[in-house]
């Protein structure tokens, strides 16, 4: 090894034995933040919290002396370095519940490439000259895709995202070129521009509250405004619930054969995978606009960046517990009120918004971790509002018969 690390912060529990949570040196919050940037105590203030500063907590990098005879010490200390950040993922892995990613998965078959710096450069249809690539597998997963979403092997073109906001970006991109003049909104702006043509982006799961436009509705609405199939583009942002929808007997359908423009979804979440990744498709002849030959590579490239690598018993639960919450139809994102802990907040890793916060229940989650958050969260809730102290009111974010609030319950 040509160098060596050490931890700048506390000492970690001991790597031998058995793993325990406790043991872990608690880290202190945050200071809560207004928009300004300026600490504010008061809880009426709470805007946004902010996540610990990492160089608290970062490893330095060191260079070796010219003579270095310690290079057996510095490889250990390393191997113990790396050992006791496993065993934190072990356990930040355990408590994670409020993001959509999937971390039952298992690619230790792949630990053999590891050694190869893999690279598909450029259009993953068309060979570059370099030749350390995957595309035989990449153009594999894009057929299956297609196939799934319906559309014909010869009308499609799409390639391996680095993650499902690159999607969305080259999704809305591919619109833009194909229509330069449009227009991104729906049936007031539909009317008021019926010279230009529509790009519009539908949402298959947002990301707090786990909501699904209706694209036939989308469709029906485009049509009803006068706007034939060929003047206006829709992506479909199916990050999440792109890969559960096809499953879903009563969902609607996202398929090419209705007059959509591309889709896109996450590797990462539903699937599961151990880094960023994500699926976009799109119609052949959209994508000619962005395609170009890129002389260095000997092939064309009209990627974006080159380079790629059982919720409804939380419901019922939450609301026996009169604890405000929310459920979309067809959706797995649980939606209840903020914690008051912030710490409670970083323990489970809950993504919060405003006065809400979300479980999202991807299928790595089982019923007893469920169990174990729920009671967790009741016995603490219990100690949050006591007195004068009340639950926030949800009716804006939740609707009214989903908030238990002193005035909706």
């Amino acid at each position: 090894m040509a160098g060596g690390a050490e931890m700048k912060a506390a000492a970690s529990p001991n790597v031998n034995g058995n793993f325990d949570p406790t043991a872990i040196e608690v880290e202190p919050l945050p200071p809560v933040l207004s928009e300004h940037g300026v600490e504010k105590p008061s809880e009426k203030s709470r805007e946004i919290v902010l996540g610990r500063n990492v160089h608290t907590t970062c490893y330095s990098i060191t260079e070796p002396e010219v003579n270095d005879e310690q290079i057996g010490d510095k490889e250990a200390q390393m191997a113990a370095v790396l050992a006791r950040y496993r065993k934190s993922l072990m356990e930040r892995t355990k408590h994670h519940l409020g993001y959509p990613y999937n971390p039952d998965f298992d690619y230790g078959a792949l630990a053999q490439l590891q050694h190869f710096s893999i690279n598909n450069l450029g259009d993953p249809f068309i060979e570059s000259n370099y030749g350390v690539h995957s595309r035989q597998f990449e153009v594999g997963v894009l057929d299956w895709f297609a196939r799934l979403w319906e559309i014909e092997q010869n009308n499609y073109w799409g390639y391996i995202t680095n993650c499902g906001t690159e999607g969305n970006l080259h999704g809305i991109l591919v619109g833009r070129e194909v229509f330069p003049d449009g227009i991104f909104d729906l049936r007031v702006k539909l009317l008021a521009n019926k010279d230009k043509p529509a790009i519009l982006n539908v949402n298959i799961g947002t990301t707090v509250k786990g909501a699904v436009d209706d694209l036939d509705h989308v469709i029906q609405t485009l049509e009803e405004c006068g706007f034939s199939h060929d003047r206006f583009y829709i992506h479909c942002d199916g990050a999440l619930f792109g890969l559960m929808m096809p499953f879903v007997k009563r969902a609607p359908k996202v398929s090419f054969k209705k007059p959509i423009g591309s889709v896109s979804v996450s590797g990462h979440k539903f699937v599961g995978c151990p880094m960023p990744c994500g699926v976009q498709i799109t119609r052949m002849e959209h994508i000619n606009v962005l395609s170009s030959n890129v002389e260095y590579l000997a092939s064309r490239d009209a990627t974006t960046m080159g380079s790629r690598n059982c919720h409804a018993p939380i419901f019922l639960r939450l609301h026996g517990a009169g604890i405000s919450a929310m459920l979309n139809e067809l959706s797995s994102t649980v939606v209840f009120e903020r914690p008051r802990d912030e710490e409670f907040v970083r323990r489970w890793q809950l993504a919060c918004e405003g006065n809400i916060a979300h479980v999202v229940v991807m299928p790595n989650v089982t019923m007893e971790k469920l169990d174990f958050f729920l009671n967790e969260l009741v016995e603490k809730r219990s100690t949050w509002y006591e007195g004068d102290v009340q639950p926030p009111c949800i009716a804006a974010e939740v609707g009214k018969e989903n908030c238990f609030c002193a005035l909706h319950k």
